[in-house]
């Protein structure tokens, strides 16, 4: 089965909206571009959705496909550190998919790395 989801985007928020997908019994996040102050939001939203997918049984993990996304601040950083604890809380977690090399210092950097196990295309 697989369905979609686009969070809409309130207050004028830039670009465009995750999607998300449920492939199988994976909800998969797909961000595009860059995650800041304007676009976290919408990151979160879609987090959101695909956790309630898991909290519904209709999903037993979420994967963040990252490999379009060209920048990550502090503020897209705590979205997805707070989308983990929801994870948590929910009995699973949040992987990374392809996250570029600025995602990935960014993470190494934070110490946060560990908090999202890597679940790269084979």
């Amino acid at each position: 089965m697989s369905d979609s989801y686009r969070p809409d985007r309130p207050g004028g928020e830039s670009g465009t909206p995750p999607a998300v997908e449920i492939l199988g019994r994976t909800a998969v996040v797909r961000p595009v571009g860059e995650i800041d102050i304007d676009t976290a939001p919408s990151l979160g939203r879609a987090l959101t959705h695909a956790l309630a997918h898991v909290a519904a049984s209709r999903a037993d993990r979420v994967v963040a496909d990252c490999s379009r996304v060209t920048f990550c601040d502090s503020s897209g950083l705590n979205t997805l550190i707070t989308a983990r604890l929801q994870a948590v809380e929910a009995g699973t977690t949040i992987h990374l998919a392809s996250p570029a090399p600025q995602l990935q210092r960014l993470l190494q950097m934070t110490g946060a790395a560990p908090l999202f196990p890597r679940e790269d295309p084979t």
